[in-house]
């Protein structure tokens, strides 16, 4: 594995983390907006992410790119709410685009 992936892969596992947890004490709460439906996207791209580049996959840089895309939009929603694992999760969500961004630049 490359070491430019590590910094990736970790805020991608704090990602996953951080959505799982909003996903979990928003389940049963209204939501005005995509959240926690977002929670568990990014979940899903956050560790198809990890995968790739894990094995140093020719594919890396796209799926660095959805998985920033998923991120960012998954930050909006959840930056929407006052709740603190709300705030947590869009917080973890932007530094996982960001560096997602950087990869597949």
């Amino acid at each position: 594995m490359k070491n430019e992936y590590k910094s990736c892969i970790q805020r991608c596992q704090d990602c996953l983390v951080e959505c799982q947890n909003c996903l979990m004490k928003m389940a049963g709460m209204e939501s005005m907006n995509d959240c926690p439906k977002c929670c568990a996207l990014c979940i899903d791209a956050c560790l198809a992410c990890i995968k790739f580049l894990s094995a140093d996959s020719e594919f890396s840089a796209q799926y660095c790119k959805i998985c920033a895309e998923v991120c960012a939009w998954c930050a909006i929603q959840c930056e929407a709410h006052d709740h603190d694992h709300c705030q947590a999760c869009a917080a973890s969500c932007r530094a996982c685009a960001e560096a997602c961004t950087a990869l597949a630049a």
